[in-house]
């Protein structure tokens, strides 16, 4: 059987799944939550003209240097009266300036004697006056749908008097490791175990795409056992497992997913690291079976867990390859397509430069930790020397 190429893989998967339904939120709960449709301003801001500065409000026209000041508008407590000629109010920064104001005159710009003042400068209409509306109109669309509500994204929603937000519900991510040679960490692993590192690492990532986490913890190898811990997942979007996904004696994930339902689509991949990658579904469940191998398990993610999270919560699916320059030679590739650990560098004069890794191996994390890029070697792609143009994929989770 032909191995699927990545971006079939890729598009199979998306062509399987719908956004996840909407729900409302309080304002307060909604950071690093996906927007689900446009938030429109529900008013003016500023709402009324203010003042920029502290000082005093009166009319251009005038054309005077002494006024009488006959009263005060501070923030939240405005002015209720007009100004007639020769006549000014003590303002305050934020404060309404009076209707029949159009300029406001900084303190420093004056002397004060009782109740009259002496402008010190020429005075202009609208100086020192933030117009209603400066910072956005009523009914103005100010945050787009389809975007991952940040700090200053949630300052500006208050503004706009928005107290609830359509957002989409979060996706549950399960997350199951298997293997008899795996601990967690801070266990006591015999000569013949290693410590568990891919759930960790997998239910982190998740969670930085947005997901709740399920963690499974680590699975014997045994059918039964395999089967039970999938069926404890049921209210998972996601299933994620890690391990056990080849043909070994040993190797139950398979048989355990089509034993609980759930119908495998394809197995196997024409990449590197990352071979024995397997997605299914059942119902509206999607699994994504990962290699044991830390680094194909997380370059897996990469290729396949982000997408579809990003799908679920309504986000654009991007591939996100920019291109550098080779810092070293790489010889031809074979049928799959390669994706190369490789520390990326950018000079002070713009050019990126990508340099490989010597040692690939997809169970060496220190390599993986230290890369900071993929350099993507397409099937059968020829040798590539020094300084040649290389698409890559930035490691940035």
């Amino acid at each position: 059987m032909a191995l699927l190429p990545v971006e079939e893989a890729r598009a199979r998967i998306l062509s399987k799944v719908r956004p996840l339904a909407p729900e409302n939120v309080p304002l307060a709960q909604a950071l690093g939550r996906i927007l689900r449709k446009p938030l429109n301003a529900k008013r003016d801001q500023p709402p009324f003209n203010s003042s920029a500065m502290d000082g005093y409000a009166l009319r251009s026209e005038d054309n005077m240097t002494e006024f009488i000041v006959i009263g005060t508008s501070a923030a939240g407590h405005a002015f209720k009266g007009k100004l007639k000629s020769g006549e000014a109010v003590r303002i305050f920064t934020g404060a309404p300036v009076p209707a029949t104001s159009d300029a406001v005159v900084i303190q420093e710009n004056t002397t004060a004697s009782g109740r009259t003042i002496k402008i010190l400068q020429g005075v202009r209409a609208g100086q020192n006056i933030r117009p209603r509306g400066l910072d956005f109109r009523k009914g103005e669309t100010l945050l787009p749908a389809a975007i991952r509500l940040n700090a200053r994204d949630i300052g500006l929603a208050a503004a706009m008097n928005c107290s609830i937000v359509s957002v989409r519900k979060i996706p549950v991510v399960a997350v199951i490791a298997t293997g008899d040679e795996l601990v967690l960490p801070g266990g006591k692993p015999r000569p013949d175990q290693i410590v568990s590192s891919n759930s960790n690492a997998l239910a982190a990532m998740a969670e930085s795409l947005g997901a709740n986490v399920i963690n499974g913890g680590i699975v014997r190898d045994d059918l039964k056992a395999t089967e039970r811990a999938i069926l404890k997942m049921a209210r998972a979007d996601v299933i994620v497992t890690t391990g056990g996904a080849s043909v070994g004696d040993h190797d139950f994930i398979q048989q355990a997913l089509k034993n609980t339902g759930v119908k495998i689509d394809f197995w196997k991949i024409a990449m590197r690291p990352g071979k024995p990658f397997m997605y299914g579904r059942r119902g509206k469940q999607q699994v994504l079976g990962l290699p044991g191998n830390p680094v194909a398990a997380l370059v897996c993610a990469r290729l396949f867990l982000k997408p579809l999270l990003d799908f679920l919560q309504g986000l654009p699916v991007e591939e996100e390859v920019t291109m550098a320059r080779l810092g070293t030679s790489m010889p031809a590739n074979d049928s799959r397509q390669d994706y190369v650990r490789a520390s990326l560098e950018i000079a002070p004069d713009g050019p990126r430069t990508a340099t490989p890794y010597g040692k690939q191996d997809s169970s060496m994390q220190r390599t993986f930790r230290d890369a900071n890029c993929l350099i993507i070697r397409p099937p059968n792609a020829p040798a590539a020397g020094i300084g040649d143009l290389v698409p890559i994929l930035n490691l940035d989770f």
